[in-house]
C-alpha cells in the first residue's frame, strides 16, 4: 500500500527557511523602525532662535514668541544684527529675526542645514504676517549652486558608509589567517581607496566640496577606518551576522542621526542622543565646517573619529588574540597521527 504524500512542505523545510530568512527580516523590521522612527514626524525641540533688539518691548516678544512654542523653540535676544549673523555664521543659533518699521528680516544659514532653515522661515513667516510686515530671508551662508538642496555631503556620507560596511566583510574574509598588523594595514589601506572614490566622484565629477579637499579626505578616511576596522573585528565573532549588524550600525542608526535630513533639533530623542557621539555626524560636522564655515573648530569631531577607529582596532587585537586561542585549543585536541608520531620520534 502506498503512502500518500503530504500536501505540506516537511519541517525541515520551514527550519531552513527560517534560518536563511531570519537576517533579510531583521533588517526589514530595522529600516522601517530607524527611518520612520526619525522621519516620520520631523517637529523642532529647543530650535535656538534670536530676537535681535534688547529693548523691553524685544524682551516681551521674544517672552511671548517662546511661551508660545512651549518646548519648540529656544528664544533669546541678541543686541544687534551683526551679532545675530555671526551667531547664525557660527551655529550658535538657527536663525535671528529682526523688524522695523517697513519690514521683518530673517537671518538663516541653509549651508548649515536647509531643512532648519526652511522650518525657521516657515516659523516665522506668520508672525511677520501677523505684523503687517513683509519677510526678507537674508541668507548668510547660502548653500552653492552644484549643491542647491545642501544635502551633497550627507550624500557622500552615504557612499563612503556602503563602501565601508561591504568592504569590512571582505577584509576580514582575506585577511583572516594573516598577522594581526597586516589585518590593519590592509583596513587602513581599503579606507584609503573608499574614501578616495568618494571624494573624486563628490569633488572633480559633481563640485560639491569645496578648496579643503584634502582635509575632507583625511576625514573620509578616518570614518571609513574606523567602520572597516570594526567590521574586521567584530567578523571572528559574528560570522554571518556581520554584514546586519553593521548595517544596523552604519546604516540605521548612523544615517539617521547624523542630521543630513533633519539636524538634532527636529530628531526624536533618540537619534539626537545619538548625534552626540556617532561617527556619521562626528564625520557630517567637520565637513560641513571645512566646506561652508572654515575656521570654525573641528577638534571635538576628529575626537570622535578617532575614538570609533580606536574601538575598532582594539576589537580587532581581541578577536585576532581570541581567533588564534580557540585555533591552538583546537590544535591540542587534535588526536596525533601515526605518520606524526614518527615524525616526532624521528626528529
Amino acid at each position: 500500500m502506498h503512502k500518500t504524500a503530504s500536501p505540506f512542505l516537511p519541517a525541515a523545510f520551514w527550519k531552513t527557511l527560517g534560518t536563511h530568512i531570519l537576517i533579510p527580516l531583521f533588517l526589514a523590521a530595522g529600516m522601517a523602525l530607524a527611518y520612520l522612527g526619525a522621519f516620520h514626524d520631523p517637529a523642532p525641540h529647543n530650535l535656538k532662535v534670536a530676537i535681535v533688539g534688547t529693548s523691553a518691548e524685544s524682551m516681551v516678544f521674544a517672552q511671548t514668541i517662546a511661551n508660545g512654542a512651549v518646548d519648540a523653540l529656544d528664544v533669546q535676544t541678541v543686541a544687534d544684527d551683526a551679532t545675530a549673523e555671526t551667531m547664525v555664521r557660527d551655529r550658535d543659533i538657527v536663525a535671528a529675526y529682526e523688524t522695523d518699521a517697513s519690514h521683518a528680516t530673517l537671518i538663516v544659514a541653509s549651508a548649515a542645514s536647509d531643512t532648519s532653515a526652511s522650518a525657521a522661515e516657515k516659523i516665522f513667516a506668520p508672525i511677520a504676517y501677523q505684523q503687517n510686515l513683509p519677510l526678507r530671508v537674508d541668507d548668510v551662508a547660502p548653500v552653492p549652486q552644484n549643491d542647491l538642496t545642501g544635502q551633497g555631503l550627507f550624500f557622500l556620507l552615504v557612499a563612503l558608509s556602503v563602501g565601508g560596511y561591504a568592504s569590512a566583510i571582505a577584509v576580514a574574509a582575506v585577511t583572516a589567517r594573516v598577522s594581526v598588523r597586516w589585518r590593519i594595514a590592509v583596513a587602513a589601506l581599503v579606507a584609503g581607496v573608499v574614501s578616495a572614490i568618494g571624494i573624486i566622484v563628490a569633488g572633480p565629477v559633481y563640485h560639491v566640496l569645496g578648496s579643503n579637499v584634502w582635509p575632507i579626505w583625511l576625514f573620509a578616511w578616518l570614518y571609513d577606518f574606523g567602520i572597516i576596522a570594526l567590521g574586521v573585528g567584530l567578523h571572528p565573532l559574528l560570522g554571518k551576522w556581520t554584514t546586519p549588524v553593521l548595517t544596523m550600525l552604519f546604516v540605521m542608526l548612523n544615517f539617521t542621526s547624523s542630521g543630513g535630513i533633519f539636524s538634532a533639533p527636529f530628531q526624536p530623542p533618540f537619534f539626537a542622543g545619538l548625534n552626540t557621539f556617532w561617527n556619521g555626524a562626528a564625520w557630517l560636522d567637520a565637513v560641513q565646517v571645512l566646506t561652508y564655515f572654515p575656521g570654525q573648530p573641528i577638534g571635538f569631531d576628529a575626537l570622535r573619529l578617532a575614538l570609533w577607529a580606536a574601538v575598532g582596532v582594539s576589537f580587532i587585537l581581541i578577536t585576532h588574540a581570541w581567533s588564534a586561542r580557540r585555533r591552538r585549543l583546537v590544535d591540542d585536541s587534535r588526536p596525533v597521527s601515526r605518520v606524526e608520531e614518527e615524525s616526532v620520534v624521528a626528529a
